[in-house]
């Protein structure tokens, strides 16, 4: 079956990427269509970038680099939970990200942001990085505004109209993913 990683990109102590992911989470369980996990970059306490050979020769020397590239390399798809900071993605997204090549490719992704302004700026700046990986990110995204779908900016409460756009940018991930399969070869970790 089909797996989809939905990653929470937000290490913020108090962070409201949590409520989001798990939001995430909750919809995409109840669906037939592939199987669903939730990957909290928090759990892999990846330094800044410590690698000394660049990820696309996938010599990894660090046990915690080796431990994120297998758990990403397992899945088909991945679905990003990332907060707008400064108009682009948290620093520990990205950094999660760089430590890694080969595993993304050929894979598919969607976007769940959250910001002052849905947190599209931090999407643009993704789906730049998700090219240059060779993932397809799909078109459809959910944008949740820290003024309409949070109480007090803290407190998760989303508009009953984005459980749609999930499950839409679900469909888009799981479609790419399986249409992607033949392309993929196993990555050593």
């Amino acid at each position: 079956m089909t797996k989809i990683a939905i990653i929470l990109g937000s290490t913020r102590p108090g962070r409201n990427g949590e409520a989001v992911a798990n939001w995430v989470y909750d919809i995409a369980k109840h669906r037939g269509d592939a199987e669903y996990e939730l990957v909290d970059i928090a759990e892999y306490n990846l330094p800044h970038l410590d690698e000394a050979i660049p990820p696309s020769m996938g010599q990894y020397a660090n046990a915690h680099t080796k431990a994120w590239a297998a758990k990403i390399a397992s899945f088909d798809g991945y679905v990003f939970v990332t907060p707008e900071y400064n108009h682009s993605t948290s620093g520990a997204l990205k950094n999660a990200i760089d430590f890694l090549y080969a595993e993304w490719n050929n894979k598919a992704a969607g976007f769940v942001s959250y910001g002052g302004a849905g947190g599209t700026r931090a999407v643009e700046h993704l789906r730049l990085i998700m090219g240059e990986l060779q993932v397809a990110d799909v078109r459809a995204q959910v944008a949740l505004s820290l003024i309409t779908d949070f109480v007090n900016y803290s407190q998760f409460a989303p508009a009953s109209y984005h459980t749609a756009a999930v499950d839409t940018m679900l469909d888009q991930v799981v479609a790419w993913s399986k249409a992607l399969s033949s392309l993929r070869r196993p990555v050593a970790a």
